[in-house]
């Protein structure tokens, strides 16, 4: 008697996240994040654990206060407090801000978690471009 293999489901969903690639100029966005919700505090243990080293700790977090769900002032994050913060910028209402201190500060463009993967690519593409 034979039996089919199933495919293995990974325990922890992979990260939809395309970063731009380095330069010395600063870009308007630095990449694009396309979570699976809108709850801040499931999505961004992963997304910080995806970021470059070299991007150091980001201690603090700012998405827009209309789409997300409530979003405490601030949070543990692998053993490190990290400050949310709702802003409601009609200029920016699909971004992420992600600062950290001494080293910078990245702006991530956020797709809709209901974005269809179709729609999806070619925004995170974009956004991660080496086109300025």
């Amino acid at each position: 008697m034979t039996t089919a293999l199933q495919p293995e489901i990974p325990s922890h969903p992979v990260l939809r996240l395309r970063l731009a690639p380095r330069s010395g100029m600063p870009r308007p966005i630095d990449g694009a994040w396309w979570p699976r919700s809108y709850d801040l505090l499931a999505e961004l243990p992963s997304l910080l654990a995806g970021l470059p080293r070299a991007w150091g700790q980001i201690t603090s977090v700012t998405v827009n206060g209309a789409v997300w769900s409530a979003v405490p002032g601030r949070t543990l994050v692998f053993n490190q407090v990290v400050r949310l913060h709702r802003a409601l910028a009609a200029s920016a209402p699909h971004t992420a801000v992600l600062l950290a201190p001494g080293r910078g500060r990245w702006d991530l463009l956020v797709v809709p978690p209901d974005t269809t993967e179709a729609a999806a690519e070619p925004l995170m593409a974009a956004a991660a471009s080496d086109q300025e």
